[in-house]
């Protein structure tokens, strides 16, 4: 809506996670590198947790596009909340294995097959399971069987679980030890400090087809890292709605009252909020637009 009155050539701050936006911080650089060494070198089993909306699933579909790339075979598992019989269909349908019937003894005969002819043309095999939080605790046993599945080499199957911070305190449960000791890389998402953020943002917007962007200015940079408390997804909904806003006011450049009436509109709570409110005298006119909120996950 806004990008032609900005000069821009594409939507910089969309939520849904795209590879060609991946702002390569110190964490999320590391942090891919472990994904990709972990399946390359066959070490079985990787963990990445973070906050809700601090980039995992920008990190997977960056993987998914090595995997791609590199050949290697994959399965994803998107949606956690399964039963065992649902994981090993899922399993089936995703590594498109020719089973009769998704029964487990089946999947689990025919991906073992699978797993050793791939192994035998010297490549190797992925699983990445999204929102691994979720698991039931059946399910997290059945994930750590199939980490059995090995050759002189290494192993078969290369399983990344991505997640939540619940996802780390699931894993530390007694009765999962023999899964924590098989987890060889882990890595986790922080959100971005003050100056992390000022680049994510230019970052974003130079890939949007503006190199120096002056629609956000320094001192806004740092009321939208205060507000946005580092955290990458909130980041982008306040940038798209000032875009919004201000392509409303006919505006080249945000302002701190738009960002205001933009926080407002979205429900948002920082540290500090309550004093700012008190003293803010006059409310910005609100143009009749239609909000992008945080959207899922």
């Amino acid at each position: 809506m806004y990008e032609a009155f900005f000069g821009l050539s594409r939507n910089p701050f969309k939520l849904s996670p795209d590879p060609a936006f991946l702002y390569r911080s110190p964490q999320h650089e590391e942090a891919l590198a472990n994904l990709i060494y972990g399946v390359q070198s066959r070490k079985g089993f990787v963990v990445l947790t973070g906050e809700v909306g601090t980039g995992k699933t920008t990190l997977l579909e960056c993987l998914r596009d090595f995997l791609v790339y590199h050949h290697i075979e994959f399965a994803t598992i998107f949606n956690s909340r399964v039963t065992p019989a649902e994981f090993f269909e899922m399993i089936a349908y995703d590594f498109d294995l020719r089973v009769e019937k998704p029964a487990k003894t089946e999947v689990l005969f025919a991906l073992n097959q699978m797993l050793i002819q791939v192994a035998d043309e010297g490549r190797t095999t992925a699983l990445i399971i999204d929102e691994a939080q979720n698991l039931d605790w059946d399910v997290l046993e059945e994930i750590r069987l199939l980490g059995n599945l090995e050759s002189r080499e290494g192993k078969l199957l290369q399983i990344v679980m991505a997640g939540q911070p619940e996802l780390d305190r699931k894993l530390d449960a007694p009765n999962l030890r023999q899964l924590k000791q098989r987890i060889v890389l882990r890595s986790t998402l922080l959100p971005f400090k003050e100056h992390e953020t000022v680049e994510y943002i230019n970052s974003r917007m130079e890939k949007a087809g503006m190199p120096d962007q002056q629609v956000f200015p320094p001192e806004l940079l740092a009321e939208i890292h205060t507000r946005s408390q580092g955290i990458p997804r909130v980041i982008n909904a306040i940038c798209d709605n000032l875009l919004l806003t201000a392509f409303a006011l006919e505006s080249r450049v945000a302002s701190v009252e738009m960002l205001d009436e933009v926080c407002g509109d979205m429900r948002l709570e920082w540290p500090g909020r309550r004093r700012r409110q008190e003293t803010v005298d006059e409310p910005f006119p609100r143009p009749q637009l239609f909000r992008r909120d945080l959207g899922g996950g």
